[in-house]
């Protein structure tokens, strides 16, 4: 079936529903950032297949909304389907809630299946319609109507990881939360985010690609833990224990009318920018709400002592193959057939030769010359560039171990560069230097130091569109909140434990892309009278290519700390490594 049929299939639909538009956001009931199959409804109507965009449907036009990475990949996909691009972010670009305001009539009727939008965004967007006297309806999933070939939901088992990784046992986990609980004054706790259950419950899974997950939900109340997940996931030996521990374990299907049925006297704390709108609505009207962030998202933010010992091994890990990866590219570029794709696909079969290694954390972006400027590269292996023995190659990738998850993106040299690739090449390492050096006071959030990252390049009139870092998962999403760092104020402190990345970068269309990427911990620095002062460790171990650096551009200090860093990915990995690689790292790290 084509987008236009499956367009009409839709349109039929939504009228025999009396629904005038319909809305169509990436995500799946439990908000993931990267759903499973079974929930990509926006890919299947539209044929995009970014993972960030919503599509709006009205019964006479349609359109795409998505961001800046994935303009190209848009323009491409969505020809000859209906469906209109619309550049978020662009100039006179209207979001998609003021063009529904504009383009239906007052007492037209929004459906949207309310188990894929936030409380705090069903209620702005109803908000907004309401004033234009339009209704929103959160109970329509036509997905469920038209879908043919549904992929089923994912059925595979889960596994426990193990407290020596995580440093605390799901009984203390509980405790902890109950606890916070307590402190807030609630009777019940709805966790519906995949990453936070598994955090509480210390299982993985491998339901969704690239993040260790499983589908389920977890309610924890003063005395009892309920689990909603597919009995077929657990082990005997599983089952038994969360029987032990008096974890019951409940049909995932029957979550909502589980929540329909709770006490009318109940206090539940939810968070209503990790809970789709549907659970609220589920809930009993006379139960009292506290809404506020979720307690697990910000225990499980800052790491404890042993997730951080495990993160350093982790990164050990990661560098060892990170180095094989390169120096296998530097002896094998223009002597064999190499492309983006074929490339990538070298550097995961390096990482799965590293013990407890579990697969790549996210899709990698492998993008030569010009193909490094789109950020999100998604390469495909018909399409995929041939490396040449020239210009600058951008790679970003990581791996999840059961010690920790990596994220690390190096530009390398490829041959010769020109003056301008050098130039950028540099403006970007002194970003990155500027902010790993950063000594701030407690309290600080993440706009306020993101200036560091900038700061050289602005002065060259270069800036770029991304924030410069996230916060990472401990063996679980490549992307963690709460904390960021970015020129957006999310109003969340940077803390100590907290391991976050630190990634500016450079773009130029049709020329070159140039991130250099590492993972940094939040850790104290010092005491004085003017109150405590955090400062960033760096846990990622690779090095950086110095080939591409123009030295002129750099002062003594910055030059400094490349020659530290260096000798100390030298001194970490040197030991793990045959002579001819670990050859290759002392030359690729001795000192400029």
């Amino acid at each position: 079936m084509s987008t236009p049929d499956r367009l009409f299939k839709l349109r039929s639909h939504m009228a025999t529903l009396g629904v005038d538009a319909y809305i169509i956001p990436s995500s799946d009931p439990h908000l993931s950032e990267y759903p499973a199959e079974h929930w990509k409804f926006r890919e299947w109507i539209s044929g995009f297949s970014g993972s960030a965009g919503t599509v709006i449907i009205t019964n006479e036009s349609a359109g795409l909304w998505t961001d800046s990475r994935y303009f190209l990949q848009a323009e491409q996909q969505l020809e000859d389907s209906g469906i209109d691009l619309f550049k978020m972010g662009e100039q006179d670009v209207p979001d998609y809630k003021e063009w529904l305001s504009v383009h239906l009539n007052a007492g037209c009727v929004v459906g949207i299946n309310g188990k894929t939008i936030t409380i705090n965004e069903y209620r702005q967007l109803a908000k907004q319609l309401k004033k234009v006297d339009i209704r929103l309806d959160g109970k329509v999933s036509l997905d469920e109507d038209i879908w043919e070939g549904r992929p089923p939901m994912p059925e595979e088992g889960i596994f426990e990881l193990d407290s020596k990784y995580c440093g605390l046992d799901r009984t203390d986990k509980i405790k902890l939360i109950r606890n916070k609980m307590k402190e807030k004054g609630a009777t019940h706790y709805i966790i519906a985010s995949l990453d936070e259950i598994a955090w509480a419950l210390n299982f993985r899974g491998k339901d969704i690609p690239y993040n260790p997950l499983f589908h389920s939900y977890l309610i924890i109340t003063e005395n009892q833990v309920y689990l909603f997940i597919d009995p077929h996931k657990l082990t005997s030996a599983i089952g038994k224990q969360l029987a032990i521990e008096d974890i019951k374990v409940n049909l995932y299907d029957d979550f909502y009318e589980f929540l329909k049925d709770m006490l009318p006297d109940s206090i539940v704390l939810i968070d209503p920018d990790r809970a789709n709108s549907t659970i609220l609505s589920n809930l009993p009207s006379q139960s009292a709400k506290i809404e506020q962030s979720s307690i697990i998202t910000n225990l499980k933010a800052q790491k404890n002592e042993v997730e951080v010992k495990n993160f350093r091994q982790a990164m050990v890990k990661d560098g060892v193959a990170m180095v094989k990866f390169l120096h296998w590219l530097d002896n094998s570029i223009g002597k064999e057939s190499i492309t983006e794709f074929s490339a990538a696909q070298k550097l995961s079969s390096f990482r799965a030769e590293q013990n407890n290694y579990h697969g790549d954390s996210f899709n990698t972006i492998s993008g030569y010359a010009g193909n490094g400027a789109i950020v999100h590269y998604a390469v495909q292996e018909e399409t995929a560039a041939t490396l040449e023995p020239k210009g600058l190659y951008l790679i970003d990738s990581g791996g999840q171990y059961s010690e920790g998850t990596t994220d690390i993106t190096r530009t390398i040299a490829l041959g010769p560069l020109s003056d301008e690739e050098k130039t950028d090449f540099t403006l970007v390492l002194k970003g990155h230097i500027g902010l790993d050096a950063a000594v701030f006071p407690e309290g600080t959030r993440g706009v306020h130091i993101d200036i560091l990252a900038r700061q050289a390049m602005w002065k060259h009139g270069i800036n770029y569109g991304h924030g410069t870092g996230h916060g990472i998962g401990h063996f679980l999403c490549v992307h963690e909140g709460p904390q960021s760092i970015r020129p957006q104020d999310n109003g969340v402190e940077i803390k100590e434990g907290m391991i976050s990345s630190n990634e500016p970068g450079i773009y130029k269309s049709g020329k070159h892309g140039i991130r250099i990427e590492n993972l940094i911990l939040t850790r104290k620095d010092q005491e004085t009278v003017f109150g405590s002062f955090l400062k960033f460790e760096t846990l990622t171990l690779c090095p950086i290519d110095t080939r591409a650096i123009d030295i002129t551009l750099m002062d003594r200090s910055e030059i400094d700390w490349l020659n530290k860093y260096h000798k100390k990915v030298f001194e970490k990995l040197s030991p793990l490594l045959p002579d001819s690689e670990k050859k290759w790292l002392e030359n690729s790290t001795k000192e400029i």
